[in-house]
């Protein structure tokens, strides 16, 4: 089963896709997907881990979820945007090799028998980035929230903290 969830910064969208995991069982897998780039998104790691309690199982994995043995568990993903950033900085700013690389392997992680609530940020709904990478980068972006949303059972878009079932 994978559920897509998808909204701005701040929308509500961890905060969502956690109430829904504790719905569905006693003890979920939170999936860290990000690098600690800098001091800032350091405290950010620190404040999501802490909005989770011991009924959590985190584990952390930049590129290849894949690896993971996750059969029969369910599986918060948080988040795609963090985890394409790291495919897009490894393939030198390539916008169809990191695309293609994050699609194949999003691919071999539901080849797992477990549920996937899979969040992602819609930045291509805000100001139009300023540098060429960022312009690429929301392009990307696009490209794979589709790939993943066509993908998905139910599809939820996060507004102000309420969702809006898509699908």
């Amino acid at each position: 089963m994978l559920y897509y969830i998808s909204g701005g910064q701040r929308s509500g969208k961890s905060r969502y896709a956690q109430d829904l995991a504790l719905q569905l069982s006693p003890s979920p897998v939170y999936l860290a997907t990000s690098r600690a780039w800098d001091d800032d998104h350091r405290q950010r790691i620190a404040r999501h881990v802490a909005d989770r309690d011991a009924r959590w199982t985190t584990l952390e994995e930049e590129k290849y979820l894949s690896r993971l043995d996750l059969t029969g568990r369910v599986v918060v993903l948080d988040c795609v945007t963090l985890w394409l950033t790291n495919f897009f900085t490894d393939a030198g700013y390539e916008v169809e090799t990191a695309l293609a690389q994050a699609q194949a392997e999003f691919d071999q992680l539901l080849t797992q028998d477990c549920t996937l609530l899979v969040i992602s940020n819609e930045i291509g709904m805000g100001l139009h980035a300023a540098t060429e990478a960022g312009r690429k980068f929301t392009d990307l972006q696009g490209w794979l929230n589709q790939y993943i949303a066509q993908r998905a059972n139910h599809a939820i878009f996060m507004v102000s903290g309420l969702p809006l079932v898509v699908k």
